[in-house]
């Protein structure tokens, strides 16, 4: 990782004009005066006037990042050109000098085909306009879904003292008295007027209450979670989380974290004094208790191989035996959304629930240990934030299945699941894409019963291509107005935080490399078996070697372009889905600014 010390103690003010910025600051090699300093200091100095700065703004001071995802088309995020100004001040009340970067807008509600196509574009240019600027520190706006590993990827590559804002949920949802959770009530009513139960004007009223303010889903969903994730890292102030986007207290939490990040800058805590094996293990025991998403199993896999940290699914797996789901919050739970878990304590009271499982010695920025940071934390409802005597699952929220279709493992969300389909054996109907899925799941004459197990391959990291959110696959109208509402489905796609269901997702390797989803035709009978932990094609070995030795490798998706990079060097769902050449452990220096 590239050196990126902080300056011990308060900087010395500078002479108006010609003073040079303290040696230990990493910009005062773009900053430094006098002749030795050389023409490039000169004009550095001459460029940052030219923006309209005095020397006394910026000389000597902390120059920090503010990395914003804000943009017109992302309601995630759309709060967050004022949140920058929140950083903005506090820095400038901590005497750093404040620089605002936009970077690429990650909209979950509109990227297509998918943003997780482009999770590593963001981190590679949020790794790279960090090192090759004169800052040193950071802090990173995002929160929708992709945004938040993104950013953490790329500043863990880069190694500054950082501080993350996480961008909060939206208000809940209203509709005729209910209150809607973003994305599960969105699913839930969609199959209610497939299933002819509700009309367009209830379905108008819905898209006019669902989704109330700026915001991420308020739900449970991978927002949530992985912004939950990366305050249990402890790259977040506490509590910043949950804070609801448009609450006073947000907007307060971000100057805050301007204020903080400068001390962080001064004392030289960079980000991997955080991003240690045992902040992971505390992060993977946090989501599981959460009853989070399972997409946090490949962004907290790839998050870790950023920071030199080897995280595995049999990491989640083993956790998750041992970790009670206490959040009662939607879709895991059955109740409660966001804004209820912020004021019943948030993150910091849930951990107080488990402080026997975390190690609380480890250094947040915020607080020298976790356990200091923990201890004003209480929990103020018992039924939101639930005791370890009470909780809503006995085991954390996903579970990871082994077996001869999916060697390399897949993941299932086995409390947002239907407990009748926990152990199901039935016949398969296979679709090649998701397009075709849609277009004939509806046709009467596939047959299909509801003991069947619905099948879409062609949706991974390179199927897909980006590996969609396409994982709850749509159950066929006949069956939902029989009352069904849930069925085994099995995909090498992800699916939404905010989705419920028997779904079992990520199955790796995917069908477009010939992993065994490839040879599963329909009529083959699949048993899932969520307690013993496994996944299984009922096909004689001796069939699948034939049928694989007949199976063609389908055409590459891109012939040039971003699209062409991510397919040469994206790995697979076990591994995090990020690119290879990223991942792998290697330095790269510093840019000589000279």
């Amino acid at each position: 990782m590239a050196a990126a010390g902080g300056g011990l103690g308060a900087a010395p003010g500078p002479d108006p004009a010609h003073s040079p910025s303290p040696p230990g600051l990493r910009s005062h090699q773009w900053y430094g005066s006098g002749v030795s300093a050389g023409l490039r200091s000169f004009s550095h100095r001459a460029r940052t006037r030219q923006l309209g700065y005095l020397p006394e703004e910026h000389l000597g001071k902390p120059v920090v990042a503010i990395l914003n995802t804000w943009s017109d088309i992302n309601p995630c995020h759309v709060h967050l050109r004022e949140r920058a100004q929140a950083v903005k001040r506090g820095v400038w009340q901590a005497g750093g000098f404040p620089l605002e970067f936009p970077v690429s807008t990650l909209s979950e509600t509109f990227q297509k085909p998918t943003p997780m196509l482009y999770r590593n574009l963001l981190s590679m240019e949020t790794e790279e306009l960090l090192r090759s600027y004169p800052v040193d520190g950071a802090v990173l706006l995002g929160g929708c879904d992709k945004s938040t590993p993104a950013l953490l990827m790329g500043a863990a590559s880069v190694d500054l003292p950082t501080v993350f804002v996480p961008a909060g949920p939206m208000l809940p949802g209203r509709w005729r008295g209910e209150a809607l959770g973003s994305g599960t009530d969105m699913w839930k009513y969609w199959d209610e007027r497939r299933a002819g139960l509700i009309g367009d004007c209830e379905l108008a009223e819905l898209e006019s209450g669902l989704a109330r303010s700026p915001g991420h889903c308020m739900t449970m969903g991978t927002a949530a979670t992985l912004t939950a994730a990366a305050e249990a890292l402890g790259v977040t102030l506490p509590g910043a989380s949950s804070i609801p986007a448009v609450d006073s207290a947000h907007d307060r939490m971000a100057a805050a974290s301007g204020l903080r990040v400068v001390e962080l800058v001064r004392r030289g805590r960079v980000l991997s004094h955080l991003l240690t094996p045992d902040a992971f293990q505390d992060a993977v025991t946090t989501v599981l208790g959460l009853g989070g998403s399972t997409n946090a199993v490949i962004h907290l896999i790839a998050m870790a191989a950023r920071a030199g940290v080897r995280l595995t699914l049999d990491d989640f797996d083993r956790t998750a035996r041992r970790v009670p789901v206490l959040a009662n919050v939607r879709p895991g739970g059955s109740t409660y959304l966001m804004e209820d878990f912020h004021f019943a304590g948030g993150l910091p009271g849930f951990l107080t629930r488990i402080p026997d499982l975390l190690h609380l010695d480890r250094p947040t920025v915020a607080h020298d240990t976790l356990r200091d940071q923990l201890k004003p934390a209480r929990v103020h409802h018992d039924d939101v934030i639930r005791t370890r005597d009470n909780p809503v699952a006995d085991e954390g929220g996903v579970a990871v299945l082994r077996g001869n279709l999916c060697p390399d493992g897949a993941v299932i969300k086995h409390i947002a699941a239907e407990p009748r389909l926990l152990r199901h054996t039935g016949p398969a109907v296979v679709f090649d894409d998701y397009r075709t899925l849609r277009r004939t799941i509806d046709d009467p004459a596939l047959g299909i019963t509801a003991d069947h197990v619905l099948v879409l391959r062609g949706s991974g990291p390179l199927g897909g291509p980006g590996m969609p959110e396409y994982g709850m696959l749509p159950i066929p109208a006949h069956l939902l107005k029989q009352g069904v509402r849930d069925m085994v489905r099995i995909s090498d796609a992800r699916m939404s935080g905010t989705s419920y269901g028997t779904c079992v997702l990520h199955i790796a390797p995917e069908s477009h490399l010939g992993g065994p989803l490839a040879l599963v035709r329909s009529g083959d009978t699949i048993t899932l078996d969520v307690p013993a932990r496994t996944l299984r094609l009922n096909v004689p070995d001796e069939e699948l070697a034939r049928r694989r030795a007949d199976w063609t490798p389908p055409p590459a998706r891109y012939e040039r372009g971003y699209g062409a990079l991510y397919a040469a060097h994206v790995t697979q769902a076990d591994t995090g889905c990020d690119f290879d050449f990223l991942a792998r452990p290697g330095a790269v220096p510093d840019p000589y600014p000279g």
